[in-house]
């Protein structure tokens, strides 16, 4: 009776599912993400994300990113079409800027020496007309191959890298750049057409890792390199947002190749300064869960004036490089402060379609139902130099380790067992690159499978299938138009582009029946002498999945979240934090926190620990 109801129920998605409405979204960011050309003479091959800039233009979104060959277009934040333009760089393009006047869409790509940048006044179409055919140079900027080691006071390293573009209320043009772990974030007016700089650079944010815990370079901060090399943190990915009056200067640090690349901002009344650092930063925070790291991005208003923050969650299988981008909800408080939702930032959330007051209210309550669940496969790759490829690693919440197939062969699964039965209301496939070989689009790139569900593990429904037109999909996400009561979960393989078929996870949401873990008590919070560390600690909730570690320097205001699970144990990297205590290593000096702790597991959230003051 239960497996008939489950059949009815699914044939029933499957049949509404093109007519359904997908109203949530889930990270990283479902789009069809190209393999990069850069390492193509070394042999490294792995898909590219990074650098998102995304302005909403003639009632629609378009997101550019680093080295795409193009870029996409969305009317609901959920579905966006890869636009093939009709010109484009050569080199291609990294972490552009990207600004609407209402009319025209401008595009600056990176650059250090004199080039071309477009425009258009029909994205939609693909359309590029050349906005300059040859940039002027920046003002006091040293040119391309100059050693820039030793740059005089009134000098500028080679310029612009990774700009960004702003139109005041008053017509006027600001552009900022600047990364380096040397020279700051810069700015200067300028005109649009005829393209010119007015006046000097102006200086502006130059990093403090002394002073500042979260700028400090590494996973978890640790200022080195895995081999134990001291290093010093980058500043990059200026973008400018004026909200109340306010001038919001942000920049992503301490660098992208680990799990703590983060967005802060700088606040002034004018454009160009004098700009005073924000104590409540980073604003933008995800070192923790499956999704990590979210710097380098831009900020945009959706159709209904709510924020988003966008950035570049790290990989850094294949290469240190290795990425992709998130969309995290954000607010400006009345008060000033800008704060970003990370808070299951890699969960499934709610896309709007309305004003809204919380950011987090747009979180679905879909738990995790996969993590660490036993998985069977079809077949498995033998290891390769000592590494494994188990089926158990598509369950672990590790992007970096995954399930590889002995071949790529159509009818290849993948089964999930959820332990018993449970609501399923989402499910995302998350593909990894292994020895891919590719490092351009091709028309046979693309990806076809369907998922299945079963009560008993013999009878099974299929629940989801990627549909024409035939795309790319990673990092695939798929909200099932109706819930379905399953234990089982079932990848069955079609196509894709690459020659391994390799699953670094397979998530699944939903809620299982029960009740919420207890909140959490007994939490300590001691400050180290180095003011910049604190250790928090709890009591272990049992039937706890994991926990939110939540601070802010206000009591009522917890902006940031550290995610992790109640037994990790894996340490790369020198290990990630785990269990019931956590090494904070983020905070301002000179300034006063709070901090709780909330539990999760299949069921719900328990409700918020007291808050306490980091002493």
């Amino acid at each position: 009776m239960k497996f008939a109801i489950l059949l009815a129920a699914s044939f029933l998605a499957l049949a509404t599912a093109t007519h359904a409405e997908q109203t949530t979204y889930a990270n990283p960011v479902d789009i069809d993400y190209r393999y990069n050309f850069e390492q193509q003479n070394e042999g490294i091959s792995y898909r590219t994300g990074a650098d998102p800039a995304v302005v909403l233009h003639d009632g629609a979104y378009y997101l550019f990113q680093t080295l795409a060959d193009g870029y996409w277009r969305s009317e609901d934040l959920i579905h966006w079409t890869f636009i093939t333009p009709s010109r484009w760089p050569f080199e291609s393009i990294v972490a552009p800027a990207l600004v609407s006047d209402g009319k025209t869409l401008y595009i600056m790509q990176s650059h250090t020496r004199q080039t071309a940048l477009l425009k258009s006044d029909d994205p939609a179409s693909g359309k590029l007309d050349f906005w300059v055919r040859r940039t002027p140079p920046v003002p006091t900027a040293v040119g391309e191959g100059t050693d820039d080691s030793h740059l005089g006071p009134d000098q500028v390293q080679p310029s612009p890298w990774d700009p960004g573009l702003f139109i005041d209320d008053d017509g006027k043009w600001y552009m900022y750049w600047g990364s380096s772990n040397i020279y700051p974030i810069y700015g200067i007016e300028m005109t649009p057409e005829p393209f010119a700089y007015k006046g000097k650079p102006n200086r502006f944010i130059w990093l403090q890792p002394e002073k500042h815990g979260w700028e400090r370079f590494g996973q978890d901060h640790s200022g080195k390199l895995p081999n134990g090399t001291p290093i010093k943190p980058f500043t990059e990915g200026a973008w400018m947002t004026k909200v109340n009056g306010k001038y919001y200067l942000q920049y992503g640090a301490p660098g992208t190749e680990y799990n703590v690349y983060a967005n802060g901002t700088y606040v002034s009344d004018k454009p160009l300064g004098p700009f005073t650092y924000a104590d409540y930063n980073p604003v933008a925070y995800k070192p923790g869960g499956f999704v990590e790291g979210a710097g380098h991005g831009s900020t945009f208003q959706d159709k209904y004036g709510n924020y988003w923050n966008t950035g570049t969650p790290w990989l850094g299988y294949n290469w240190t490089f290795e990425r992709r981008i998130d969309m995290l909800p954000a607010k400006f408080y009345a008060d000033g402060q800008m704060a970003v939702s990370a808070r299951f930032g890699d969960f499934p959330h709610y896309v709007p379609k309305s004003k809204i007051d919380d950011p987090e209210k747009l979180f679905t309550g879909w738990m995790l139902l996969s993590y660490r669940k036993p998985v069977s496969v079809s077949s498995q790759h033998a290891p390769v130099e000592g590494q494994n490829f188990d089926a158990k690693n598509a369950t672990d919440e590790n992007p970096r380790s995954f399930w590889l197939a002995a071949d790529n062969k159509p009818g290849q699964t993948l089964t999930v067992d959820l332990g018993a039965e449970k609501t399923v209301r989402a499910i995302q496939v998350n593909y990894a690159d292994y020895k891919s070989g590719l490092y351009a689009d091709s028309p046979d790139i693309y990806t076809e499978f369907t998922l299945e569900a079963s009560i008993d593990g013999q009878a099974w429904a299929k629940v989801a299938e990627t549909e024409a037109p035939r795309r790319d999909r990673p990092n695939a996400y798929f909200e099932l138009p109706q819930p379905v009561k399953a234990r089982y979960i079932r990848y069955v393989h079609g196509h894709i582009g690459a020659p391994n078929l390799a699953i670094a996870d397979l998530r699944v949401f939903g809620n299982a029946d029960g009740k919420a873990p207890e909140k959490p008590t007994a939490v300590l919070a001691k400050r180290d002498s180095d003011q910049r560390n604190a250790r928090i600690s709890w009591k272990p909730v049992p039937g706890a999945v994991g926990y939110n570690v939540r601070w802010g320097i206000r009591p009522d205001r917890l902006t940031l979240t550290y995610q992790l699970f109640a037994e990790d144990d894996d340490k790369e990297f020198g290990g990630r934090q785990h269990g019931n205590a956590l090494d904070l290593r983020a905070l301002n000096v000179g300034v006063g926190y709070y901090v709780a702790v909330e539990a999760f597991n299949e069921t719900g959230v328990s409700k918020l620990s007291k808050v306490i003051r980091i002493r």
